[in-house]
């Protein structure tokens, strides 16, 4: 079995995916061999520069094997302005390494001509292998690996739209050479695909057998051998290139839960998708942490929940995983508790992720976030106190939302700028499958067959040109909210934001 994680996604830590499918795969003595392409290929790609003649070009190349050093060590987390200009110059080297009129960067693969939400976009890619920028280094690679390792069959893991149009270039390479090999299509983005209303695969003939889900038992079950037992596997992350991530020290992520414990908000993709909440038992997984800690010696854990439950949390407070940690937590009473948050901080925990969207009591609970504003401030003090950093996400444009509502989230930032390190801003999407169709008006939010989202006329006219002129104009011009954007580490944002909380490593804390 060849697994494989394609181009383009932050290449900063392993694939958990395809890591633990892996595992669970040998663990069943089934040969198998991993790929993270994305990794190699930009790697690739930066080891063979294009001719330039601006001079940041020539200094971007010129600098790159000394920015791939700088990223890799603690002291890149010393100067935020260091780090910005390192992450620039890969950037724009890559940009160069490309060519053409494709938009590539270090997290993001664009084509002019092929849209990653059209799935006719995606057999074009299949169709023409040559035409992408990778085809150098994958067609070497994909050929030899085909030949030495002979697999009975290939498996993609697809994420993330900027992975869409290379998988496909790789998947049209492969039924060129190997006709009659087995691929299978599996990953995050294909589960939310074939989640959509009025689902039909267009990619029969081209892709054998798409996967929704994890991916482990139904790969068990094509490989014979029953995926209904599949027990919760350590992931396998040696056979990576693990001194190859950009990262400040090295990240490995784990994996505690699929779906989410809350499950209720108007507006999340679990929900929609109506994918279960399964978690590992706290027990189990300190003990993993703890032997993936003794094994490949982290310098951070990345705990890829959507939501942290506070008894996994209690968990990690009196079982320490052995290395510093982050993740994605709910606003709850328990990080309220200033003593809770302490011992959070002891058990390694440098930063936390926060979804609390608004600063409107009113959208926060017609959006069923259940989270109340006064635990939220209690919270990010109580955080702040105990060394925790935090990255607070922020969504505007929701149906519950006015002009004057957002205005309350901007009073929130600016009245907790002090405790609060790092922003996401984002705009809302409204899932293709939300509950709240029902109430809106909907029209095409794009084109493609393959979109997970819909328009829709916000019942206030609160529409998506003024939220973002709202944004661009009065919140991110705000002194308070300026100066936490200006923390935020660009392209890797919260996948490198634990590494500028550590005391050790920046030599102080973002302010």
């Amino acid at each position: 079995m060849l697994l494989i994680h394609p181009p383009v996604a932050k290449p900063c830590e392993p694939p958990a995916g395809i890591a633990r499918i892996a595992a669970a795969l040998q663990q069943r003595g089934i040969e198998c061999t991993v790929l993270d392409a994305g990794i190699e290929g930009l790697l690739h790609l930066l080891d063979h520069p294009r001719p330039a003649s601006d001079r940041w070009s020539l200094r971007a190349i010129r600098n790159t094997p000394k920015n791939l050093s700088f990223l890799k060590q603690h002291r890149a987390c010393h100067s935020i302005d260091r780090y910005k200009r390192a992450v620039s110059d890969l950037t724009r080297a890559v940009e160069v390494a490309a060519g053409g009129n494709a938009h590539l960067s270090l997290a993001n693969y664009q084509s002019p001509d092929l849209s990653p939400v059209r799935s006719r976009d995606a057999i074009r890619a299949a169709e023409n292998p040559d035409g992408n920028p990778f085809f150098p280094y994958l067609s070497k690679r994909l050929r030899a690996l085909l030949h030495h390792r002979q697999p009975r069959m290939v498996g993609f893991s697809l994420n993330f739209l900027s992975q869409v149009l290379c998988t496909f270039a790789m998947i049209g390479f492969m039924r060129r050479e190997c006709p009659g090999l087995p691929i299978i299509l599996g990953g995050g983005l294909v589960t939310s695909w074939m989640s959509r209303p009025g689902w039909k695969n267009p990619f029969d003939g081209l892709v054998d057998t798409l996967v929704s889900g994890p991916g482990e038992g139904p790969l068990l079950e094509l490989l014979g051998f029953s995926g209904a037992d599949v027990d919760c596997t350590l992931p396998g992350y040696r056979p990576l290139p693990l001194e190859d991530y950009l990262a400040p020290g090295r990240i490995v992520p784990y994996s505690a839960s699929t779906g989410c414990y809350w499950n209720n908000c108007s507006f999340c993709p679990e929900r929609a998708e109506g994918n279960p909440y399964r978690p590992i038992p706290p027990g189990r997984v300190v003990r993993d942490l703890g032997e993936l800690s003794r094994s490949l010696s982290p310098s951070l854990f990345h705990l890829l929940d959507n939501a942290l439950s506070p008894s996994l949390m209690e968990a990690l407070c009196g079982h320490p995983p052995g290395a510093p940690w982050y993740g994605f937590a709910r606003v709850t009473r328990h990080l309220a508790d200033e003593d809770f948050c302490r011992s959070l901080r002891r058990s390694g925990c440098v930063m936390l992720k926060l979804g609390l969207e608004s600063g409107d009591q009113d959208v926060i609970d017609r959006e069923q976030k259940g989270i109340d504003l006064e635990t939220a401030s209690l919270a990010l003090r109580s955080l702040k106190r105990a060394g925790i950093g935090t990255y607070v996400y922020l969504l505007f444009g929701t149906p519950a939302e006015t002009a004057a509502k957002a205005r309350k989230t901007l009073d929130f930032t600016v009245r907790h700028s002090d405790v609060i390190d790092f922003l996401n801003l984002a705009i809302f999407n409204m899932p293709i499958h939300s509950p709240d169709t029902r109430f809106v008006d909907t029209n095409p939010f794009s084109e493609g067959d393959l979109s997970l989202y819909t328009g829709f006329s916000h019942p206030s006219g609160w529409d998506r040109g003024l939220v973002r002129q709202f944004l661009d104009k009065e919140f991110k011009r705000h002194p308070a909210v300026a100066a936490i954007l200006r923390n935020d580490p660009p392209t890797f944002t919260s996948n490198h934001a634990p590494f500028f909380c550590m005391p050790r490593n920046t030599g102080r804390r973002v302010q």
